[in-house]
C-alpha cells in the first residue's frame, strides 16, 4: 500500500509565509516515521507544485494532508484534486485546524478527518483501510457522510512522547536545502515538548494540546539532534524552557554528546527572568535566537490577553538575553483598535530596547481560541486566507488602508 503525505502550497495572498521562514513539514515527517508496512512519500507543494505528476508517478492508495487556518482552502483543493484524479484513493486531513474545526472539512471529497495527534490514529486508519474494515472502529476520527460528521471514540493524548518515532527526514531529502529562517539555511526543525500550561486568549495551541504540557526526555532529544545533518535547528515547541530542570538536562545531554548546532527556541520572559542561568548554559551549547511573545508594551493589554506576565519581566528578559549575546525574535500583537499614536509608541519602544528582530502580528481571533468565541460576531471576513497575522479580520479604529500603512511603517 502506498501513502502520499502532502504539505499544501502557500496561499497566493499570503505575502509573508515562505519569504521570512520556511520550516520543513515536521508533522508529516513524524507521521511518516510512524507508518510501517507501507511505501510512503512526501510532496512539499510549497516548493514542488507537481501534484498530478506525483499522483501519476507514485500511484498512492491514500493521500493525507494538513493545514493551519490560513491554509484550509489549499488543503481542501489538494484533496479535491486527488478525488477527481481517482475516486478510490482514501483522502485524509489532520492537523491544527482540522482538530479545532473539523466541520470545515466536511466535504464529499474528504474521507476521514484526524482529530488530535495522528501518530497512533493514522497508522490504525491505514490498517483498517487495508483490511477493508469499518473506519468507525478507529479512535480519533471524524467521518463525513451525507453532509454530516460522525465522530468515533476520542483518541487519548500520547502519554509518553519518547515512544514517538523520529521524523523520517529522508523523505524530504530533495527539499531540505530550501528550509530556512532568515539567514539560517538550510535549517532543520525539531520539538522537545508539546503544549503550554498557560491560557492566553488569542492562542489555540493549548486548545489543540487539550491543556496538557508533555515533554520528551533529554536523552531522546539529544539522540534525535545527533541524527540531524543541518547546523541550524528551529525547536518548534510552544514553551521550550517551561520545565527548567529538564532544560538543564537537555543542556547537559547535548554538551556531553558533543553536538554542535545553533538553536532557536521559544520561551516566556518570566522564565528567563527567574532562571537567567539556563540562558547562559544554552548559549554555551549554541543558543542564538529566542522567540518571545512579548505581545504588548502595556500591562493593561497583557492582562486583557490573559498573558499572566508583565512589561517589567519583558524588559528584564531583554536585558538578560542581550547580556548573553542572544538575539530575540520579539513578537508583538497589533490591536485593531490601535491609533496612529499607538503605532508610533510601539515603534519607539522597540527602538529604545534595541529589538532588532521584531515581528508585528495583527491580533486575530483564530477559530478555536477564547478570543474567537468572544468576538466572532465582529468578524469582518470569514475568508480563512486572511487569518494570517497580516490582515485584520476585526474592525479597525483607523481606516483599513491607513492601519496597514502604519503596520508597514513599523517594519520600515
Amino acid at each position: 500500500m502506498k501513502v502520499l503525505l502532502v504539505q499544501p502550497p502557500i496561499s497566493p495572498i499570503d505575502f509573508a509565509a515562505g519569504k521570512l521562514v520556511l520550516n520543513e513539514p515536521l508533522a508529516l515527517e513524524i507521521i511518516a516515521g510512524c507508518v510501517s508496512n507501507c511505501e510512503v512519500g512526501i510532496l512539499d507543494m510549497r516548493i514542488d507544485k507537481g501534484l498530478e505528476q506525483e499522483l501519476d508517478t507514485f500511484q498512492p492508495d491514500i493521500v493525507a494532508t494538513t493545514s493551519y487556518t490560513a491554509g484550509v482552502y489549499a488543503a481542501l483543493a489538494v484533496l479535491k484534486k486527488v478525488k477527481m484524479y481517482n475516486q478510490h484513493i482514501l483522502t485524509v486531513v489532520g492537523g491544527h485546524h482540522a482538530t479545532l474545526m473539523p466541520q470545515d472539512f466536511n466535504k464529499e471529497f474528504v474521507d476521514a478527518i484526524v482529530i488530535g495527534e495522528g501518530e497512533i490514529t493514522f497508522p490504525e486508519l491505514l490498517e483498517a483501510f487495508r483490511a477493508e474494515t469499518d473506519l468507525t472502529k478507529v479512535k480519533g476520527l471524524a467521518l463525513p457522510k451525507d453532509g454530516m460528521l460522525s465522530f468515533t471514540t476520542p483518541r487519548e493524548a500520547i502519554a509518553d512522547l519518547d515512544t514517538v518515532p523520529f521524523p523520517d527526514r529522508e523523505l524530504t531529502r530533495e527539499y531540505r536545502q530550501h528550509y530556512f529562517r532568515g539567514t539560517w539555511k538550510p535549517m532543520a526543525s525539531s520539538y522537545t515538548s508539546r503544549g503550554c500550561p498557560y491560557r492566553c486568549n488569542f492562542c489555540a495551541m493549548w486548545k489543540v494540546a487539550r491543556g496538557k504540557y508533555r515533554v520528551r526526555s533529554a536523552e531522546r532529544v539529544a539522540d534525535e539532534l545527533a541524527t540531524i545533518k543541518e547546523e541550524y535547528i528551529d525547536i518548534v515547541d510552544d514553551n521550550t524552557l517551561h520545565d527548567v530542570k529538564r532544560a538543564e538536562r537537555m543542556y547537559r545531554a547535548i554538551k556531553e554528546r558533543g553536538i554542535k548546532k545553533k538553536y532557536k527556541i521559544y520561551a516566556r520572559s518570566d522564565t528567563v527572568v527567574k532562571h537567567p542561568e539556563i540562558i547562559e548554559k544554552w548559549r554555551e551549547i549554541g543558543l542564538e535566537l529566542v522567540l518571545i511573545g512579548f505581545e504588548s508594551f502595556r500591562d493593561r493589554e497583557l492582562r486583557a490577553y490573559g498573558k499572566r506576565n508583565t512589561v517589567q519581566n519583558n524588559e528584564e528578559a531583554i536585558r538578560i538575553l542581550h547580556a548573553n549575546g542572544v538575539e530575540i525574535a520579539a513578537y508583538f500583537l497589533i490591536d485593531p483598535n490601535y491609533s496612529a499614536l499607538d503605532f508610533l509608541a510601539l515603534g519607539d519602544y522597540v527602538e529604545r530596547l534595541n529589538l532588532t528582530h521584531p515581528v508585528f502580528t495583527i491580533l486575530t481571533p483564530f477559530p478555536g481560541t477564547e478570543l474567537f468565541w468572544e468576538r466572532y460576531n465582529e468578524l469582518t471576513s470569514w475568508n480563512y486566507e486572511l487569518f494570517d497575522f497580516c490582515h485584520s479580520v476585526l474592525p479597525t479604529k483607523l481606516p483599513i488602508k491607513e492601519f496597514h500603512e502604519c503596520l508597514a511603517n513599523l517594519y520600515r
